[in-house]
């Protein structure tokens, strides 16, 4: 960057405002994001999740073999894929993660999240290049689940990649602890107080990561998984999944 120019200015030259983005992120976006716990419920029902530092615990199990490995290899392909028209490609890896989702909830909840998130966008950036998703969902060859929603909004408005990713995963974490708030004894500030400790495991994914060929996405968190499951069987539930 020259001297005297702007980190705004930078932005704005590239087409990409991180308020824009930071939009995306609010933990207040109505995508459906408070209504899953994705199996944290059952593991608080269960007894075995019950203090702060099981939490950050988890969130890192989560963020290792799951989000990072596999979700964000999804934004990684959309960045791939998109400038090349390779759709068919960018469909498979969506529908390949989608059907690896063991549990029916989990599947339904991230598919939810990301066609909420899609309808949601389509109204704010209705000038986004939205037609070979839409053609893709109406033909039934494309899922939509959440990070290739995310990816694909991301790539059309402009976001770094490693932002993308960064954001995403941030994005989980947040939903887990505004999760973790209604299931837990813990408060506000408990809560941001284990967002700032988790941020730099955050950054430091992207790089972990990266070189990673999209197809290679891989998950490895089978507790997570069987909870997940068993969620639907819990004698009562405060979320959907």
């Amino acid at each position: 960057m020259e001297a005297g120019t702007t980190a705004h200015q930078a932005e704005k030259s590239s087409g990409f405002h991180w308020l824009a983005y930071q939009q995306l992120l609010d933990s207040a976006l109505p995508i459906g994001g408070f209504s899953h716990s994705f199996g944290l419920e059952t593991l608080v029902q269960q007894g075995r999740l019950e203090t702060v530092d099981e939490l950050e615990a988890y969130i890192g199990t989560m963020l290792l073999h799951s989000w990072a490995s596999a979700d964000a290899m999804v934004i990684k392909a959309a960045y791939l894929h998109i400038p090349e028209g390779e759709w068919d490609r960018l469909w498979a890896l969506d529908h390949m993660l989608h059907v690896q989702r063991v549990s029916s909830e989990a599947r339904s909840g991230v598919q939810k999240m990301g066609r909420r998130l899609l309808q949601l966008s389509r109204a704010m950036y209705p000038g986004l290049n939205w037609k070979p998703l839409d053609e893709a969902i109406k033909a039934d060859r494309c899922s939509a689940n959440h990070p290739l929603v995310h990816g694909w909004v991301s790539y059309h408005l402009g976001v770094p990649l490693d932002r993308a990713v960064e954001g995403y995963l941030y994005s989980c974490v947040m939903t887990c602890i505004n999760s973790a708030l209604r299931l837990m004894s813990m408060g506000q500030t408990q809560g941001q107080m284990l967002l700032s400790k988790v941020i730099p495991l955050i950054e430091s994914q992207w790089p972990r990561v990266a070189q990673l060929d999209p197809m290679e996405a891989y998950t490895n968190s089978p507790a997570a998984e069987l909870a997940m499951m068993q969620h639907e069987t819990l004698y009562s539930r405060l979320f959907m999944s």
